[in-house]
């Protein structure tokens, strides 16, 4: 654990990765939900604005494969590749918040760095 973030920044820095579950709820959610985190606390948290751009970066590029495989659907790969990246979004946004939780700079893998 990294004693140099503060409680309250790690909350945040949690929910930043957890508001990508919006997508789960509302179209463009997932996009939208870490983007009002980290816009809130970006200039007042540090730790906030490097994990908020990442779970940011992160669900784009999510956004962006989604898109890639629903094309797919049309010669049938693309319904286990959009099931597999359901279960990778769900899985990466979890274990990003339990690091964030405990303080630890989290980097995704295979994200796009669009917002820097």
């Amino acid at each position: 654990m990294n004693d140099s973030h503060s409680e309250e920044a790690r909350t945040w820095a949690m929910a930043a990765h957890l508001a990508g579950f919006c997508g789960f709820l509302v179209p463009f959610g997932s996009i939208i939900g870490p983007l009002v985190v980290w816009l809130i606390k970006k200039d007042d948290m540090p730790f906030v604005d490097d994990q908020g751009k990442e779970a940011l970066n992160f669900q784009i590029t999510v956004a962006i494969a989604g898109v890639v495989f629903g094309f797919l659907t049309i010669v049938l790969i693309g319904i286990p590749l959009l099931l597999a990246l359901i279960v990778y979004d769900v899985v990466m946004i979890v274990i990003a918040a339990i690091k964030a939780k405990d303080g630890e700079t989290y980097r995704y893998p295979f994200t796009l760095r669009l917002v820097t």
